[in-house]
């Protein structure tokens, strides 16, 4: 009889430490969240630095670009911003007589990363289903006019189409547009209601993600 008595207090034991664990680990979870740092974002160029050519042509998204997701997510009631990116960014633009006239971005879904693996996982498979639509795409058919580009950075106002989950909705975006040594660097962001592309932000509970978020990327375009 003590022995039973003895197995059960340690049976016991293990599920009390577990039911705490699973409690107050999301909270000192939650407790070390900081803000995600801000999205990077084109640079205005020193004075000194001998700028590309001419703009007119096609050009490429080269290495050193990036993409990715920013949200709003309350997790055990502490509000912390979270986001996701990504290197693995492809496209092109072709620039007609001074105006865009056509833009492709493709970002690699898949590859998307934030600080948490687990959070990655469910993005992956259930909010973002990349078995089925691999990529996310934001295009824009021009013709778009671009003002005299320098070495210091011009907004750009543009309206295409972003496909997320293969669903395409049209979306309006200011981008920052700045010519470097090396080409020209684009950054921007697109807000996104998740439910207009048919995706449920996820609620778990002692997570929840806020309706609507942005898709932002930094572009190293070089001819």
């Amino acid at each position: 009889m003590a022995r039973r008595r003895r197995t059960w207090w340690i049976v016991g034991g293990i599920v009390a430490v577990l039911a705490l664990g699973l409690g107050i680990g999301p909270l000192l979870y939650a407790a070390t969240q900081e803000d995600a740092a801000a999205a990077p974002t084109v640079q205005a160029q020193p004075s000194e630095v001998e700028l590309a050519a001419d703009t007119d042509g096609a050009w490429t998204v080269s290495p050193g670009s990036s993409a990715g997701y920013r949200v709003d997510e309350v997790l055990n009631g502490a509000n912390v911003t979270v986001a996701g990116t990504t290197d693995q960014v492809t496209g092109s633009v072709t620039v007609e007589g001074g105006d865009m006239a056509s833009a492709e971005v493709v970002v690699d879904v898949a590859s998307i990363r934030t600080d948490n693996g687990q959070r990655d996982s469910y993005f992956r498979s259930n909010v973002m289903d990349v078995e089925t639509h691999p990529t996310a795409t934001f295009t824009v058919q021009g013709p778009v006019d671009l003002p005299e580009l320098s070495g210091t950075p011009v907004t750009v106002p543009v309206t295409g189409e972003l496909t997320l989950v293969g669903t395409t909705r049209p979306v309006q975006a200011d981008l920052a547009v700045v010519r470097t040594a090396e080409g020209v660097d684009v950054s921007g962001a697109v807000p996104v209601v998740f439910a207009d592309f048919g995706i449920d932000a996820p609620d778990l509970g002692f997570v929840r993600v806020e309706d609507r978020g942005q898709v932002e990327f930094l572009l190293r375009l070089t001819k």
